[in-house]
């Protein structure tokens, strides 16, 4: 067999969703296993594996994995327990608290007398970091472990040769993926994964895609056969990536089977393969970073520079109006707490922890957690149709001559094709096979030996078996897509007759598979070419498919799935479009989408989209809905370009050629039964195919995003008014209007009320939208929505100065007394208004009659509310400067209240109409 030079891989540096980096520094020696392989006597390979061409005994298979570990790398499994913990930690405003701590001890305990020393501050600040990280610890730990539980779920095996105690008669096997030793033969085909660094020992027209390892788009040709590049002296060094990538019978572990079949054997597995080499050179690979990343990063900075603002001015305005600069210093850090949203890790944590568990429950896997929110975000889902959109069983419905007559003949001949075929069977194989065996021994030309084979490829859109006769004639039966077939077709027969395939019998083809077409079908065509004895050949290549006759057609009938006429209307109602990306042909795919409720308007097919600059397909992709006769990377440029129209795009796809637009995805949904390429590179499973369970997905993304944007908006919110309010007391009263112990008790207890949040519900009318990352509706929400509390903070000041007497007693001796009958009494309403926010804001609705809380955020925000009312009466009231206020209070507080309610309400409706969004 001829072969191609395998292509140049390069050394890219850029890192794609999915991919570890292939770039390493060029004096980088790297002297592997794979590497003193490669080029070698294959009985010096069997000789150091201690393997063989039969496999390995099954008690040897097991003693191995036992000695040597499973076959997995680094990156595969969550950090030990204790660094999710250290990371935990690791948080911007975790690290806030802890220097604020710091600042604290300096203030209250080193800098003062021992008389004076106050842990209070320090302590609270401590059990708020410790509340949080360990809380966020937990979510994290208990979803790793159930995305690991999730995980096992979905079976990556491997093909190996196993013997039990027959030698030389070894069983083909699945096994999975991770119980694979060196020594183990495999067995690989089409979408196959490649499960370790492996030798080949044979392979017909293999074609491997390196891009988890290189980004480079294009399949490199792999072989047996010892190629320039191969020819190594036993303890060679590989001095660059580039050179190892092109070791032209070695294939590397995370790579995966484009075309082609191919035996190998095993020769360094997990770690010890080239991944596993790069994985713990970065200890654990950094995927890019999300949208959902850089919207929590976003907001996180946005409150993180409006405290490192506010926090001087009030340190200022306190020190010049009250003239105790350390005094003001401590308050101003209880300030910078109090603007701390240190709950957010833990919220955003358990908000994805909880809808990844709820999705779980549908048979729909999560492997990554940040992609439940893609989910949700998610406003354009392009699709695969076949398997997808359409039911998994493809009937072959016809098997007619080039004049749309039944022929026994065209059924054995398709037979002996899928039959004897050892790549991927696809659905058309199965159906194929399937009906000759209810046809019986006649439709099963079985005197045929198979030869060899010419795999299928998204390229030549054909697959091509030589099989031979008994006298040694061979005949190379080839089916395959029409316009595809017919390029390499020069003859077609009818009944006995052959002729020459000319421009009106080219033409009367065409237009019968459009008849077939526009019917509901999809059509293959079968072709022939008759190899007398002379011209036999063990090995055949691609370009041999020549000069071959057209017999007929095949025709196949792929039922819509009865879930996707539903489920594409709900995902329209929810504002996600629905596109079809496809490899079909066009005028089958619009049958199909009508069917299922898509409008398909105008197609485009790929020689279309070949020809468009990225510009022009941009513009394209506004308005069509079907893609048809798509390569792979096709389908990804496709994505790729609504991604540049701003839009969050999901693909859903489970074949080997929906690998690359599936990895360029927003999130990549695939099915369990999918080709473990696909299965690898997407970001969520279904474990059962209906297409139901996407709305489903698309509802719990949304409810978890609003959960997040939920304790965003109320702690931005209340924490500029809270500031706000701080700024006009302190401008205005001759002592803080609270304490920084009491801003920092305040704190605490409404975080601890937040907890709850994750188990929130969310109104209809939010779930109906896709929902985005927006840093300026936050800031402009918290600009609006923040100054109504203060409203009542500063009724509540002017209260307990004259109602309740804190100005008559200032006034009567200057002391402390007035000071704790205002902290009391602002510390109450101003945590009640705080918690009260919570109910005001989680819904665009009139709150308690149109929208209630669930019942966790209930007794959550009841409980808050109930400890910061009693703790002025408590026994710890008098050591932390309180005073118990007079019952009439309440009244007051209760009037307070019900105005704050409504003009929360008040604003929130304008704002509404205003800006057309609540979050």
């Amino acid at each position: 067999m001829a072969h191609t030079s395998p292509h140049k891989t390069g050394n890219p540096k850029k890192t794609q969703k999915g991919f570890i980096s292939g770039s390493t520094a060029p004096e980088q020696k790297l002297s592997m296993r794979v590497v003193e392989e490669s080029g070698q006597p294959l009985q010096s390979t069997f000789n150091r594996t201690k393997g063989s061409p039969f496999g390995l005994f099954e008690d040897d298979a097991a003693e191995r994995l036992q000695r040597l570990g499973p076959n997995e790398v680094a990156h595969d499994k969550a950090p030990h327990a204790l660094v999710q913990l250290f990371l935990a930690f690791k948080n911007p405003f975790v690290i806030v608290l802890l220097l604020l701590a710091a600042i604290s001890f300096v203030t209250d305990v080193y800098l003062v007398a021992p008389d004076e020393r106050s842990w209070t501050g320090i302590t609270i600040l401590v059990t708020m970091v410790v509340i949080s990280s360990f809380l966020r610890f937990f979510q994290e730990y208990r979803s790793n472990k159930a995305a690991e539980r999730l995980k096992s779920m979905v079976r990556t095996t491997a093909t190996v040769l196993r013997r039990t105690t027959d030698a030389a008669n070894p069983s083909r096997q699945e096994i999975p993926m991770r119980d694979l030793v060196v020594g183990d033969v495999v067995s690989l085909q089409a979408g196959d994964m490649i499960p370790a660094d492996i030798r080949l020992l044979a392979s017909r027209d293999l074609f491997i895609s390196q891009a988890v390892l290189t980004g480079e788009a294009l399949p490199v040709e792999k072989y047996d056969t010892l190629g320039a590049v191969s020819q190594k002296s036993a303890n060679a060094e590989v001095d660059t990536q580039a050179d190892l990538l092109d070791l032209s019978d070695i294939c590397f572990m995370g790579t995966n089977v484009v075309s082609g079949t191919a035996t190998a054997i095993v020769v360094a597995t997990g770690a010890n393969t080239y991944f596993g080499s790069l994985a713990k050179n970065v200890v654990s690979h950094k995927r890019i970073e999300t949208s959902f990343d850089r919207g929590v990063s976003s907001v996180s900075w946005l409150l993180i520079r409006f405290m490192l603002v506010m926090v001087p001015i009030v340190f200022m305005i306190n020190g010049l109006t009250k003239g105790d600069w350390m005094s003001a210093l401590t308050f101003a850090l209880a300030v910078a707490v109090g603007l701390t949203p240190e709950m957010l890790p833990m919220i955003v944590s358990a908000n994805l922890a909880k809808g990844a568990m709820a999705m779980a429950r549908r048979k729909v896997v999560v492997k990554r957690l940040n992609s439940v929110q893609n989910f949700g975000a998610m406003d354009v889902l392009c699709t695969d149709k076949t398997g997808t959109l359409t039911q998994d069983k493809i009937i072959l419905e016809r098997h007619l001559d080039i004049n749309g007559q039944k022929d026994e003949s065209i059924l054995q001949l398709a037979w002996l094709n899928s039959f004897h075929q050892s790549g991927q069977k696809n659905l058309m194989d199965i159906a194929i096979v399937s009906h000759a065996d209810e046809r019986g021994p006649s439709a099963k030309l079985m005197q045929y030996r198979k030869i060899d084979e010419m795999p299928f490829d998204f390229v030549r859109r054909r697959l091509s078996v030589i099989v031979e006769e008994q006298d040694g004639a061979q005949l190379m039966v080839s089916k395959g897509a029409v316009e595809e077939m017919l390029a390499v077709c020069t003859h077609i027969q009818e009944g006995n007759d052959i002729r020459v395939l000319d421009d009106d019998a080219r033409t009367a083809l065409l237009e019968k598979s459009q008849e077939y077409n526009e019917e509901g079908y999809r059509v293959l065509l079968v072709a022939t070419r008759a190899i007398n004895a002379a011209d036999a050949k063990a090995q055949y290549k691609t370009e041999d498919e020549a000069n071959l006759i057209v017999r007929g057609f095949l025709t196949f009938f792929d039922p819509p799935k009865d879930s996707a006429a539903p489920a594409i209307r709900a995902l329209q109602d929810y504002g996600v479009a629905v596109k079809v990306l496809t490899g079909d042909n066009a005028i089958v795919t619009l049958k199909v989408c009508r069917d299922v409720g898509l409008d398909p308007g105008t197609p485009l097919v790929g020689a279309e989209i070949e020809a468009m600059s990225d510009e022009q397909l941009g513009e394209a992709v506004k308005y069509t809905t079907i893609f048809a006769k798509l390569t792979p990377l096709q389908k990804s440029r496709v994505v790729k370009a609504l991604q540049a129209n701003g839009h969050t795009v999901g693909f859903l796809g489970d074949g080997i050629n929906d690998a690359p637009a599936l990895r360029d995805a927003d999130v990549g949904i695939s099915v369990d039964s999918g080709a473990d390429i696909a299965k690898e590179t997407a970001d969520i499973i279904l474990l059962e195919k209906s297409l139901m369970v996407l709305e489903e997905g698309v509802v719990k993304g949304r409810e978890t995003f609003g959960n997040i944007l939920k304790y965003l908006n109320m702690t931005a919110s209340s924490n500029f008014g809270n500031v706000f309010s701080v700024l006009v007391a302190s401008a205005w009263l001759p002592w803080e209007p609270m304490l920084a112990v009491h801003l920092l008790i305040q704190n605490l207890i409404y975080d601890i009320s937040q907890m709850m949040l994750p188990w929130d519900k969310m109104d209809e009318d939010f779930l109906k939208k896709p929902r985005k990352w927006d840093a300026g509706n936050i800031r402009r929400f918290m600009i609006w929505i923040g100054p109504t509390s203060s409203v009542f903070d500063i009724t509540t000041y002017i209260l307990m100065w004259t109602v309740f007497g804190a100005g008559a007693m200032f006034a009567a001796d200057g002391g402390n007394a007035g000071q704790s009958i205002m902290n009391s009494g602002w510390f109450i309403e101003g945590l009640v208004s705080q918690t009260l926010v919570v109910h005001m804001l989680r819904t665009r609705k009139i709150p308690f009659i149109q929208s209630t809380a669930a019942l966790p955020v209930l007794l959550s925000t009841t409980l808050a509310i109930a400890i910061g009312c009693y703790l002025p009466y408590s026994p710890l009231a008098e050591s932390i400067g309180f005073v118990a206020l007079d019952k009439s209070y309440f009244y007051w507080l209760i009037a307070t209240m019900i105005g704050y309610m409504i003009l929360a309400q008040t604003v929130k409706t304008i704002y509404i109409r205003r800006y057309g969004q609540w979050f």
